[in-house]
């Protein structure tokens, strides 16, 4: 059963504080869709705040799916790390940081931050209390990183927040030059330990295609992979063995997924 309200007590200055969140989770109009480690995802059912000109709009952006969803952290289960600016609001004893340990650690994340086109400085949130990031029409996806066996890469862009557990680094694709050459990033975000990770996708959780891979390959035409193991050797090649062979599939370069691990796979681009 997820919780519908939130009731937090925590210590300051050797005293007991209590805050409490109402019409919010526990709001007929709000659904909680999913909860896992120190997130939950809710989503507005209907757009409430419109006027008669736009009211057509918003309701048929209802029916197909389209709706405001939130992210919202229980830092008191763990510190968390989101994507700089994302932050709406936040109530308690919930401290800001920006994560770094140094000097060295500061350009590190900048240099990972510029190659694989995520913010530099992801600011980390500690304490009890609980933040909530901005609205999004994007759709919110819950991974435990453990289920990928510790070890996980993100598409460009995706990150949205992860608890802060885990440790980012920055994956080289194999072969930089034809990556290049279809048009790829060559870096991505990865992340690895043991912790919970939110990506915004285009796709919901329940279009997106999870395939496992055992000692195999996976070839797929287009940007369609929104995460995979760490573990699988990442390339772009020709479709064909040929340039001859891979003018006459049509294909081209297609992206190639080898070894043993999971991909999840959004069924368009």
């Amino acid at each position: 059963m997820l919780p519908i309200n939130f009731t937090k007590n925590y210590m300051v200055r050797g005293g007991k504080t209590m805050y409490q969140i109402n019409n919010f989770t526990n709001n007929d109009d709000v659904k909680v869709l999913d909860s896992m480690g120190a997130f939950m995802i809710a989503e507005y059912q209907r757009d409430l705040s419109v006027m008669p000109e736009n009211a057509v709009t918003a309701y048929y952006a209802s029916e197909m799916n389209v709706r405001k969803r939130q992210l919202i952290c229980d830092v008191s289960k763990s510190s968390v790390t989101i994507q700089a600016g994302a932050m709406q609001w936040m109530v308690g004893d919930v401290k800001a940081t920006t994560g770094l340990k140094g000097v060295g650690d500061f350009f590190g994340k900048a240099l990972r931050g510029s190659v694989t086109g995520e913010s530099a400085i992801k600011p980390e949130y500690t304490g009890s209390g609980t933040l909530v990031l901005e609205p999004t029409y994007k759709h919110l996806i819950l991974l435990n990183v453990a289920d990928w066996n510790g070890s996980i890469v993100l598409d460009d862009g995706l990150f949205l927040a992860c608890e802060s557990t885990l440790k980012h680094k920055t994956v080289a694709r194999s072969n930089i030059s034809s990556a290049v050459a279809g048009g790829e990033g060559l870096f991505n975000l990865g992340l690895q330990g043991q912790g919970v990770l939110c990506v915004e996708s285009l796709c919901p959780k329940e279009e997106l295609i999870e395939i496992t891979l055992q000692n195999d390959e996976l070839k797929v035409d287009g940007n369609m992979a929104i995460a995979w193991s760490g573990s699988l050797d990442f390339t772009v090649e020709r479709s064909g063995k040929t340039l001859l062979g891979s003018a006459a599939s049509g294909e081209g370069l297609v992206n190639v997924f080898r070894g043993t691990g999971k991909v999840l796979l959004a069924p368009v681009s």
